[in-house]
């Protein structure tokens, strides 16, 4: 049925790429068919199924189906991508050079191993005959003259095999670091959109999908000139995918917001006081017909009445011993996979069922297709819960959430019916449109229903058939690569909030899972220039770059290059900022501004009897500047606290304390900003009066600075 379907070429219009993964558009148009089955070729195999979208961007028509696919077809020799065909050329040749070394060295040992053997006896037992000493000498040169010829073609060919080994392991890089959009085997296989279209005539379409292995991290290029209050704030990002497919001159947009949170709308009970009340099924659910247990009676007598195979030994293990081989062969066969575990356990490691509870934190859930509703009919009330995330044999047993474990089951003894219970589904198992009926060959609890019909092979999910694919395993590279130095991820900087940004020109990324830088905008910024210093702790003064941001979007935490008047000054890393925010950004420390800090200590005594010691300290600052325009300094000293009351701190006006204290600026500190004019200089007179009682000295010594 899916040859029949009409298969619609498709190209990628526009990409969001989220904190983890990407929301994919395709377009795609035709003319409907009479049955208005349509395939839309072109999606990634990664692609996520429960996240395909469709709608109808012009014509008339309605999307009444929509599923993932994944058809296959073989390809030919010449099909193959050139990189992989060269590839195994040299990987062949490397073996074959192999090959060749060890039967070269085997050559060479059976060479060395020529001796000449003594004549013995007849067997009259006579004298021993005399070996002619040409034919020892003629033997020796003999082996002499092979080794020679040997060990000069194993040097040859140890030349070659390590110029082969080199040429294969630069090829198996560089196809490790290629698109994952060229797929290499033997097979062609993707993902498809299987859709049906009721109407008639040309219609355009719209594709979309979700898929893992896409992330990216902010950048900045931050541009302006000494002495404007406005700059320039160029946003970058540094994107990199392994989705599977080459984004070429797409509209890209970036966004905040996670894809891994549920998106489906939370229900709220109601709350009532009287009577207890069932709750109401779910719309389009129907009740278990009775004696579904026993529709397949005839077909398990026809099945018991069969002779059954005989049975081949069972091998052991020469480590095991006698004991072992005994056990080995009372052991009864394996029973089957199909046949149901008690409990519904399953073991470690495997595909997982598709489909679970609501909430389980699939961010498409909640969106059943569009279909007629089937009778679907509810598991028993002995089912298990659904299974956690992990692998399920094929005959395991999961149902609805709330149920007991259910007992075990055997393939011979029907299963009992159970009590009536509320049925409680699933998103998967209301979506109709994907449920499988199961037939005889299934666990008794099983047959007859409906179930969601498990991923095909090479789909998300399943085991790939050949490395090199873009398989989630491969898609998950991209999370563990190096971030740029001050880089942070998205969701770490962004905090509560989400916000989304649109590049402005059509942008190009590889699927090759690393970084590549993109242009997304230009932002307008005010920009303040200031110095900063301490002289007490260090005479040197510190350029601070005071931004502040004017726009409507929020700047995230991330490295930003910094150019004044067209030099590249440095790469500093720029804070989370909200619009509005202001946030002082380090530039090193400038040369063009000094600062040098003279004190000077007297110590008298005043009061009756002279019975307090006063500590005078003076502090004389001089800032010079030597910029071709004036200069906004901002000086900070310290002074101490008193920790006792007859400690008494009297401070030189013309110095404020910090409006807000922090770590960095305690209360202790005094602040005084000063603008020095062009070539010219400043200097600053400060200090503070200590009084305490004749008796007592300051920790470390009354004179110091």
């Amino acid at each position: 049925m899916t040859g029949q379907r009409a298969v619609w070429e498709s190209g990628l219009d526009s990409v969001v790429v989220h904190a983890v993964g990407a929301v994919c558009r395709r377009r795609a148009s035709g003319v409907l068919p009479a049955d208005g089955r349509v395939r839309v070729a072109g999606l990634p195999r990664p692609a996520v199924p429960g996240s395909l979208r469709v709608r109808v961007l012009s014509g008339g028509g309605r999307v009444v189906e929509a599923r993932l696919g994944y058809p296959a077809r073989v390809r030919d020799e010449e099909e193959l991508p050139s990189w992989e065909r060269e590839l195994d050329e040299l990987r062949a040749r490397f073996e074959l050079l192999l090959e060749r070394r060890d039967r070269l060295a085997e050559r060479i040992a059976e060479v060395a191993a020529l001796r000449a053997v003594p004549p013995q006896r007849g067997p009259e037992g006579g004298e021993h005959r005399r070996a002619p000493a040409d034919a020892v000498l003629a033997l020796a040169d003999f082996v002499d003259t092979r080794l020679e010829v040997l060990q000069e073609r194993s040097v040859e060919l140890a030349e070659e095999l390590r110029l082969a080994e080199h040429a294969f392991r630069v090829a198996a890089v560089a196809a490790h670091g290629r698109s994952t959009a060229e797929r290499p085997g033997g097979v062609e296989s993707g993902a498809c959109a299987d859709l049906t279209v009721l109407g008639a005539g040309p219609v355009e379409l719209e594709v979309e999908y979700a898929v893992p292995g896409a992330v990216w991290v902010p950048t900045y290029q931050l541009a302006h000139r000494r002495g404007e209050r406005s700059a320039r704030l160029v946003l970058r990002a540094s994107v990199a995918q392994r989705t599977g497919e080459d984004w070429s001159g797409v509209r890209l947009a970036l966004s905040t917001a996670s894809l891994a949170g549920p998106g489906a709308l939370p229900e709220l009970a109601s709350l009532r006081i009287g009577r207890r009340q069932p709750a109401p099924a779910p719309s389009g659910w129907r009740a278990q017909p009775a004696g579904l247990a026993g529709l397949f009676d005839d077909w398990q007598e026809a099945q018991r009445s069969k002779p059954e195979p005989p049975r081949l030994p069972v091998l052991v293990a020469a480590a095991g011993g006698a004991a072992g081989a005994a056990a080995g062969a009372a052991a009864p066969p394996q029973p089957s996979a199909r046949r149901a575990r008690p409990g519904g356990a399953r073991p470690a490691g495997g595909p997982r069922p598709v489909g679970g509870p609501p909430g389980s934190g699939s961010p498409f859930e909640g969106t059943p297709r569009q279909a007629s509703a089937p009778m679907l009919m509810p598991m028993a009330a002995a089912a298990p819960p659904p299974p956690p995330p992990g692998p399920v044999p094929p005959g395991a047993v999961y149902g609805f959430a709330g149920a007991p474990p259910a007992a075990p089951l055997s393939s011979s003894v029907p299963a009992p019916e159970a009590a009536p219970a509320d049925p409680r589904p699933s998103a998967d198992q209301l979506d109709y449109a994907a449920l499988v009926l199961a037939g005889p060959d299934r666990a008794p609890q099983r047959r007859g229903r409906l179930f969601p019909e498990p991923a095909p092979e090479g789909a998300p999910g399943s085991e790939p058939s050949r490395p090199g694919g873009a398989q989630p395993a491969a898609a998950e590279e991209v999370g563990r690569l190096p971030l740029p130095r001050y880089g942070s991820w998205p969701r770490v900087s962004a905090g509560s909030f989400d916000h989304r940004f649109d590049a402005q020109a059509p942008a190009t990324v590889p699927s090759d899972g690393v970084w590549h830088t993109v242009a997304v905008a230009e932002l307008p910024v005010g920009v303040r220039t200031g110095y900063v210093c301490v002289p007490s702790v260090e005479e040197a003064v510190y350029g601070v770059l005071e931004l502040s941001n004017a726009t409507a979007h929020a700047l995230l935490a991330g490295p930003v290059e910094v150019t004044v008047d067209g030099d590249f000054l440095l790469t500093a890393g720029l804070p989370t900022l909200a619009p509005g925010g202001v946030r002082e950004l380090g530039l090193g420390r400038a040369e063009e501004v000094r600062v040098a800090r003279h004190s000077e200590v007297r110590e008298s005594t005043s009061g009756v009897l002279n019975s307090t010691t006063v500590l005078e300290h003076s502090v004389r600052i001089e800032l010079v500047n030597r910029l071709p325009h004036e200069a906004s300094v901002e000086v900070r000293e310290r002074v101490p606290v008193p920790g006792d009351a007859e400690v008494r701190i009297e401070e030189r006006p013309g110095w404020s304390a910090p409006a807000e204290p922090s770590d960095g600026v305690p209360s202790s500190a005094r602040i005084r900003r000063v603008v020095v004019p062009p070539g010219g200089s400043v200097e600053l007179t400060g200090g503070y009066v200590i009084r305490i009682p004749a008796g007592r000295a300051v920790v470390g010594g009354n004179r110091r600075s």
